[in-house]
């Protein structure tokens, strides 16, 4: 397996072909086992699918680069993919395959269904590996159970009913993913606390800058690239720990720096606004009064 050119996938077919796996059942949903993959050279090898992807793997001898960085695990862990992203694989050794389950569904399998759309409210697809979900030995079984009802169903004679009975257990699956995520975020104590941390320096240092002025407010994307973590798993992790989306969490440092403005020196509104980033006054009003109730000026003179 050396490094190329991504290798675009878009059947589930064809990755089954490439993995050396029989003919799907379906053409548009699978459930395959890493054990019964053909084992692949020592290598690098990138993949693109065109199709959702969940995966509970374990026992790996092999790096995974997803997102921003390269991750190798051997404990039991989920991550989920949306179609059209990279997934590059790099095994330094030959040898055998991982253990579990990668669930493989094609967008047409929900083309005119609730869930065509509610799937993308899950925003741990895009996740990098590095935000995998570490699963506990009774919810990789509870995942487990679920993934053989889908494959149970599927296997067995198509009917009317098949695709709904299909879409209600993924729906289950992923609405359990999202509780196991929550629980990670909540259960990662010293983790979680060295993230506020290192957000609140970052804020910090970029609000102390010299080019402040001229890059104005710091975007999501700056901090998350910062912060080696996607937007929306900063965004989750953020709004678990404080209740906040990390835009309003800007916003609120912002807040707080116009108030110790406001409070301790003799700078006017227009002035404190452009020094925080705004072009224009009156959306920094209009933003101050929103999360505080009182205008600037309003503010200012309670100190007086």
């Amino acid at each position: 397996m050396s490094e190329n050119q991504p290798i675009r996938l878009k059947t589930i077919s064809e990755f089954h072909t490439l993995r050396g796996l029989p003919k799907p059942k379906h053409p548009l949903i699978s459930v395959i086992n890493f054990d019964d993959m053909e084992q692949t050279e020592a290598g690098r090898q990138s993949l693109i699918f065109d199709f959702y992807t969940i995966s509970v793997k374990r026992d790996m001898n092999h790096k995974y680069r997803y997102g921003q960085k390269e991750y190798d695990f051997d404990e039991g862990v989920m991550f989920c993919m949306a179609p059209h992203q990279i997934l590059s694989v790099t095994r330094e050794r030959e040898g055998k395959n991982p253990s579990g389950w990668m669930l493989m569904i094609h967008p047409d399998f929900l083309w005119n269904t609730p869930m065509a759309s509610a799937i993308r409210k899950y925003e741990f697809f895009d996740y990098s590996v590095n935000e995998a979900l570490f699963l506990s030995e009774d919810e990789e079984i509870k995942t487990l159970q679920i993934i053989e009802n889908i494959k149970q169903e599927y296997q067995s004679n198509i009917d009317q009913f098949s695709q709904n009975i299909i879409l209600s257990q993924l729906e289950t699956l992923l609405n359990y993913s999202e509780r196991f995520y929550q629980r990670q975020f909540i259960t990662r104590h010293k983790a979680n606390h060295q993230f506020l941390e290192q957000l609140e320096i970052l804020l910090n240092d970029y609000f102390s800058a010299e080019d402040f002025l001229m890059k104005g407010l710091p975007s999501v994307q700056y901090l998350s690239e910062k912060l080696n973590m996607s937007p929306k798993y900063m965004r989750g992790l953020l709004k678990t720990l404080t209740g906040q989306t990390t835009q309003q969490h800007i916003h609120e440092k912002v807040i707080d720096i116009a108030k110790e403005k406001l409070s301790t020196t003799q700078l006017s509104v227009s002035e404190i606004a452009y020094e925080l980033g705004f072009e224009h006054p009156q959306s920094f009003n209009k933003l101050f009064k929103a999360k505080t109730n009182v205008s600037p000026l309003e503010f200012r003179k309670s100190f007086y």
